[in-house]
């Protein structure tokens, strides 16, 4: 470590802190009442200090973060984001890629943001400048029941929202239900919905003729993630396009779903890939194979809606609208949270990510424990298996 260069991370701390749904989220592996996010500082040898944060879902992501990636972290300057990386990798994580990636994401966001601030530019002029001026969000709709999904459908496209996205999975009934409840109220507007990994190949496809009359923009992780000759052959069987999300944690992974013609779009998230650098280089590979990316959602807080931001405007092929939870959010740990209008997210000029921490929201929603990420409080001994049907 060289203390003497201005860019050496010389010290870094964490926060660990849930922020409540204004209901609970209500998917195919569970129920979520809280967005569980962890927040690191960095702070540079000149002073300037920045800003990361990951999804915790579960309980291993904190210990990865403070016994292995930290100590590797204070090795480094904010520019070597590669490095910090790779080295991760080289601590035993290439063998359990998966493992790591969600760790390692908060403190390369962090990396980034302070040489955001260093430099006086915002991220997105750092990757090659602003190929769109506002992100596109798709509205995002839970649950079950066919009344509460139209109201809430209208609700958002009263707000301006475009785009439209539908949870499905839960069983078969309401796979049908669901799409058709919110297909009636959004009209012609572009509606895609997300399985998450709970069909068959044969319920796939029996549900897919089915939902044919719906025009979905995509069907999302049909199958289980591993299932990739699965997704390739369905692709080829029937006109819904497959998206993939759960299959693309890692670089790897993505260059497996390109070589497997096992998708038609792809859903990034830098939390899962291990950082922003390597979503870039993700959507590279989709765009070298023409394949539309976009971003996947985990219930983001300012620092990580602010970098979703950044990366929508920055890649090209990142033309489909994101996935927000934001409006399910019942606050923010940031002082100027990114705001929605007309569906759509502006583009920041601040330095960096853009936005300030708020210490006193910080202590605020710090927790020591995860609540109900993929098991649902209201049934005693159910868990998810997947497939489920």
């Amino acid at each position: 470590m060289n203390a003497d260069h201005p860019l050496q991370v010389v010290a870094c701390r964490h926060w660990r802190v849930a922020m409540p749904f204004r209901e609970a989220l209500k998917w195919g592996s569970g129920a979520r009442p809280a967005a569980n996010r962890l927040i690191v500082e960095v702070t540079l040898a000149n002073g300037t200090k920045g800003y990361g944060e990951t999804i915790c879902l579960l309980e291993f992501i904190e210990p990865v973060l403070v016994k292995t990636i930290l100590p590797i972290a204070l090795q480094y300057r904010a520019t070597d984001v590669e490095k910090l990386h790779r080295h991760v990798l080289g601590a035993g994580y290439y063998h359990h890629k998966r493992a790591a990636v969600m760790a390692l994401a908060a403190v390369e966001m962090a990396f980034w943001d302070a040489q955001g601030r260093h430099s006086g530019m915002p991220l997105w002029a750092l990757w090659g400048g602003a190929y769109r001026q506002q992100v596109e969000v798709a509205a995002y709709l839970f649950g079950t029941h066919a009344p509460s999904l139209r109201e809430n459908a209208a609700r958002f496209l009263d707000a301006g929202y475009r785009s439209f996205k539908v949870k499905i999975g839960m069983d078969e009934a309401s796979d049908l239900s669901n799409v058709e409840a919110v297909r009636g109220t959004v009209g012609s507007l572009p509606l895609r919905a997300d399985v998450n990994g709970a069909w068959t190949p044969g319920t796939a496809r029996r549900s897919l003729e089915k939902l044919r009359a719906f025009d979905l923009q995509y069907i999302e992780q049909p199958l289980e993630l591993d299932d990739l000759l699965g997704h390739a052959q369905l692709r080829q069987m029937q006109p819904v396009p497959v998206a993939l999300d759960e299959s693309a944690y890692t670089l790897a992974d993505v260059g497996n779903i390109t070589r497997m013609g096992a998708a038609d779009v792809v859903l990034l998230d830098p939390h899962e890939i291990g950082g922003l650098w390597q979503t870039i280089k993700a959507a590279a590979i989709a765009e070298s194979s023409g394949i539309p990316v976009t971003l996947h959602s985990g219930g983001e807080l300012g620092f990580s809606q602010s970098a979703y931001i950044h990366l929508a405007a920055s890649i090209p092929n990142m033309s489909i609208s994101i996935d927000s939870e934001r409006a399910y959010l019942s606050d923010d740990v940031v002082t100027d949270t990114p705001r929605l209008q007309g569906g759509c997210f502006a583009l920041p000029d601040q330095p960096g990510l853009g936005v300030e921490p708020d210490f006193t929201k910080f202590d605020r929603y710090q927790t020591d424990r995860i609540d109900g990420a993929y098991l649902d409080a209201s049934r005693p001994g159910w868990f998810a298996t997947k497939p489920s049907y």
